[in-house]
């Protein structure tokens, strides 16, 4: 019985540490989807490429990763749903369905499912596990996001790649690396830091 309910006690991402339970979860959904919202405002053009740099990504992983798959997955289909159905809170105050960066949003839910799966067994406990985490989670947005640039802009894959990931990937690597330094250090001033394997 003290076995089980220690158990029950240990937080399995960063947000098990806050008290209260649905109210306090209807809340981070809505607060991760403004989140992501609000990243996605700071937004740099590059030349060449529909895909801007932006803060979205690393708004998601880390929402995943502090959240865990629920919270994080829910939050990111009401970013895409109220997206779609008119909220000015995609990339520069875009909304709608029309725009070739769609599939990176869609490929937002999975990832920050994904993430906060991999966080919810120990994946942002140390730099290396961290690091893991957040690569995958962005090649899921890679995933969805290339062959819907691929099908919007009707261009093959070798293009999509040029457009959508390969000028990216410094700016990827050092999110990765960003996060790889917070969510660890993030534990150990909790103190509630256990090791759970991957």
């Amino acid at each position: 019985m003290a076995t089980a309910h220690a158990a029950q006690r240990r937080p399995a991402v960063l947000v098990d540490l806050l008290p209260g339970s649905l109210a306090r979860d209807a809340a981070l959904v809505a607060g991760a989807a403004a989140l992501v919202g609000v990243a996605a405002q700071i937004a740099v053009p590059l030349p060449g490429t529909p895909v801007p740099v932006s803060g979205q990504t690393f708004a998601v992983l880390l929402a995943g990763a502090a959240l865990g798959w629920s919270r994080a997955g829910l939050g990111m289909i009401v970013y895409l749903l109220a997206g779609m159905a008119g909220v000015p809170w995609f990339v520069d105050g875009a909304s709608g369905t029309t725009a070739p960066t769609l599939g990176y949003v869609i490929g937002f839910v999975v990832a920050a499912a994904l993430v906060g799966r991999l966080a919810e067994r120990g994946g942002d406990r140390t730099p290396a596990r961290t690091v893991a985490t957040m690569l995958a989670g962005t090649l899921v947005m890679y995933a969805a996001g290339v062959p819907y640039l691929m099908a919007s802009l009707d261009v093959d894959l070798g293009r999509a790649l040029h457009l959508g990931v390969t000028p990216f990937l410094a700016g990827d690597a050092l999110k990765v690396l960003l996060a790889a330094g917070l969510l660890p250090a993030a534990w150990r001033l909790t103190g509630a830091s256990r090791d759970r394997a991957a």
